[in-house]
């Protein structure tokens, strides 16, 4: 989805009205380049601080290293300039990212690790909520300026992500792990300094990504273990051992390409108003045809911000030396470790499901290994919910995820049924992938619309002049195609004991009956 993880609080997300903010709580000191450029502060602050970690951490890669410096440094280094640049960006209302995870951090030490995990949730979960809830509706309903909430939503998927590790590692069999749950699982309860640099270094305290927690350790750590995706082969192991890739070139790569985008998006997002999808005038006097074609140019001006965004996060945890892959097979150094998207993937998806998988990829991993892999009724829409829950307060988010679980149940049951039958020759294939791409990116931007709406009047007036169509058409062929049900080992599992514990209960039942019984 167009989930708003920590890039929409920033870049090009001004009021409707293009005006300043007047709600920074952040520093000033930038305030006559916010006045020389016409943006709002906020967003002026927030890219200052994105280059100053961009060059921050080229210093700590280079200066810090861990030949030369113990974790314990690297540590505190990170966590210091990831809270400055947190405090120059949000204020004192960068101290919800220390509350937040203190809380957690106080049950994981305090409770059980048998079910400190589902406390961390519900914490951590609803304390993002309550902030979210607070900002939207008694602050700034419909503004997006000074939002502290953006990263508290990345931490929010780390203390999980943590709790749900450190359950795995410490109180369940590892022969009831899945193959991902015994790579992440974590053995040992964090320090409170290591607990906080996962959370709170600057090379994603602004704008993520999301990264395991063993990962990070042993980023800091410089254990080239840490590099879960490399090659069992000897050869590139020896490699990995014998050479430390430098990131600079795809370093360049990444803020070139970040910039790119941002030009892109401030050069087209007011030729294409995502608002004039309802205008009175617009719906009345133009084609459909033409209604569809200007949903589609419209939404797509919008993912430029995102783009810039993540692609420029993801080369500071680079220049950082923190999202090394390993090796392909031609001997090229991968760096997309934490990488939270593949921009060409995206635009030229096939299926919602493609577009789902390259678009903020940290979060959907967050997603798929906290909730669907663990939910034992309807993990999808359990999925689904738990994603709007995490997005905010706003009713357009939870109209997009609603409408996102009836087109994925469709889009998984026509790729089940149709698609077979367009596989016997490559011009079947290609009329299929091009129907597809097509169909895929008019139901995105049907799905997300009210996500950029945010409230439920526009939202429901735009589906009305579409006439609720693919949500009917969707509901339709989901219930009428058949599709084959995947149970996932976990699911399985979780099944078998509810089953298993079912049956013990009958039996004892049964033999309290008898003692009853006889002693009557």
């Amino acid at each position: 989805m167009y989930q708003k993880q920590h890039g929409r609080p920033n870049i090009g997300a001004m009021a409707d009205d293009g005006a300043p903010s007047t709600a920074c709580t952040g520093s000033s000191l930038l305030q006559p380049l916010s006045e020389l450029t016409d943006l709002p502060l906020d967003q002026v602050n927030f890219v200052a601080c994105q280059l100053c970690a961009l060059i921050s951490a080229f210093w700590f890669r280079l200066f810090l290293h861990p030949s030369k410096t113990s974790p314990v440094i690297r540590h505190a280094v990170a966590t210091l300039l990831g809270l400055y640049f947190a405090m120059f960006c949000f204020g004192w209302y960068a101290l919800h990212f220390l509350v937040q995870s203190g809380l957690a951090y106080g049950i994981m030490i305090l409770t059980g690790v048998e079910h400190m995990h589902k406390y961390c949730l519900v914490v951590a979960l609803t304390y993002l909520s309550l902030c979210q809830i607070t900002r939207v509706y008694v602050f700034d309903y419909g503004m997006y300026t000074a939002d502290f909430t953006g990263p508290m939503m990345v931490i929010t998927q780390k203390i999980t992500s943590l709790a749900f590790e450190i359950h795995d590692g410490m109180a369940r069999k590892e022969e009831h792990l899945t193959a991902g749950q015994k790579i992440l699982a974590i053995r040992r309860m964090p320090s409170l300094l290591e607990y906080f640099s996962y959370n709170c270094n600057f090379m994603g305290i602004l704008a993520g990504p999301t990264c395991s927690y063993n990962d990070y350790i042993g980023f800091i750590e410089g254990d080239p273990q840490c590099h879960r995706d490399s090659k069992d082969d000897g050869k590139s192991s020896s490699k990995l051992r014998q050479s430390e890739p430098s990131p600079n070139m795809e370093v360049v790569h990444k803020v070139t390409t970040s910039f790119f985008c941002l030009l892109v998006f401030l050069s087209v997002c007011k030729v294409f108003p995502v608002e004039r999808n309802i205008d009175d005038d617009f719906i009345a006097n133009t084609p459909f045809y033409a209604q569809v074609v200007y949903l589609y140019l419209s939404m797509l001006t919008t993912r430029p911000k995102y783009y810039f965004v993540w692609t420029l996060a993801d080369a500071i945890n680079n220049a950082a030396g923190f999202g090394f892959n390993g090796y392909d097979s031609d001997g090229s150094a991968r760096w997309d470790l934490i990488s939270n998207l593949r921009i060409l993937k995206i635009e030229f998806a096939t299926s919602f499901k493609v577009f789902l998988d390259n678009w903020n990829i940290q979060t959907a991993h967050w997603l798929k290994r906290v909730c669907y892999e663990r939910c034992p009724y309807h993990p999808t829409a359990a999925t689904f919910i738990l994603s709007a829950m995490w997005h905010g307060a706003y009713p357009g988010y939870y109209l997009t995820f609603l409408t996102g679980i009836v087109i994925t149940l469709a889009a998984r049951a026509v790729r089940h049924n149709v698609r077979p039958y367009f596989l016997h020759s490559s011009t079947h294939k290609l009329v299929y992938d091009v129907i597809t791409w097509a169909a895929t990116q008019i139901a995105i931007c049907y799905t997300v619309i009210p996500f950029v709406l945010l409230s439920v009047g526009p939202s429901m007036k735009f589906y009305s002049s579409w006439y609720f169509s693919l949500h009917i058409g969707c509901i339709l062929v989901a219930f009428l195609l058949p599709v084959k049900q995947r149970n996932l080992p976990l699911k399985d599992q979780q099944k078998s004991t509810v089953q298993e514990s079912l049956q013990r209960h009958l039996e004892a039942t049964d033999r309290t009956c008898s003692q009853k019984e006889k002693t009557t």
